[in-house]
């Protein structure tokens, strides 16, 4: 299978590339700046569609999981809405299975939780309010497009979520609950469900939901600084998981197991 990966140096996006070439996947890890560890290397800035078209049309790929993502700063909203606009119209044009990454942040946390598919996106935060853009846009250009809402993602010693674990200068929030998920076992779940028929959005987390600061201290962090989320932040964006359950036969993990 050709598989395309945009974001390939990312935590996710290289165990995509890891998990796909060591199963015997023609991988194309697109990349912005840094170097991709798996996979055949190529540069491309998804924000620019005629580019994002071009190498598509060019290896005619399988399956996109779009992965690409800046989380804050100048580029954050042109990164997330327009690169995700582009890729799935690229996908759409050479008729690819599209597997677009989003996020629990779509949510507000004020009540609901856990969240199925069936609930309505409130954003609070400007991350998850272009996430939610972004989503909209994918699927009016690749209706049959997954859209995979997930949430903090931990499973590496020099991971995002294990780093911060580590400083002494973090507060992490004890009211803020997430679904923390194994990247590895994120990652062979999406690989399983590109033979999937699974349009719009579907929720893909583990099934237990912790505080930022219970998650901290399963990472190893010591006596961490912890205190209540400050106004603005989500509180409970729990995933209810169900239906991905239903549909996959990987398991994704808790934490405490």
């Amino acid at each position: 299978m050709k598989v395309v990966v945009t974001g390939a140096a990312g935590f996710l996006g290289s165990e995509l590339c890891r998990q796909a070439v060591e199963r015997g996947d023609e991988v194309l890890a697109l990349q912005f700046s840094r170097r991709p560890p798996h996979g055949r290397a190529l540069e491309l800035d998804v924000r620019d569609g005629a580019a994002v078209d071009r190498v598509f049309m060019r290896h005619g790929p399988d399956v996109v999981f779009h992965t690409a993502y800046v989380q804050a700063g100048e580029a954050m909203h042109a990164t997330i809405v327009r690169g995700s606009h582009n890729v799935a119209l690229a996908a759409a044009r050479c008729d690819a299975r599209l597997i677009h990454l989003s996020t629990d942040l779509v949510f507000d946390g004020d009540a609901g939780a856990p969240y199925s598919e069936l609930d309505e996106p409130r954003p609070v935060l400007a991350y998850g309010g272009a996430k939610l853009e972004a989503e909209g846009l994918v699927l009016r250009a690749h209706p049959t497009a997954t859209i995979v809402r997930t949430s903090l993602l931990y499973g590496k010693p020099d991971g995002p979520q294990e780093r911060l674990a580590q400083r002494g200068d973090v507060t992490f929030y004890a009211d803020e609950i997430r679904c923390p998920t194994r990247v590895d076992e994120l990652a062979a779940a999406l690989l399983e469900l590109a033979d999937r028929d699974a349009a719009g959005p579907l929720h893909l987390a583990a099934p237990e939901a912790v505080s930022r600061l219970e998650l901290a201290r399963a990472l190893g962090a010591r006596e961490p600084k912890a205190a209540p989320a400050p106004p603005g932040r989500p509180r409970n964006v729990a995933l209810d998981s169900t239906r991905a359950a239903r549909l996959l036969a990987t398991r994704l993990r808790g934490l405490r197991e």
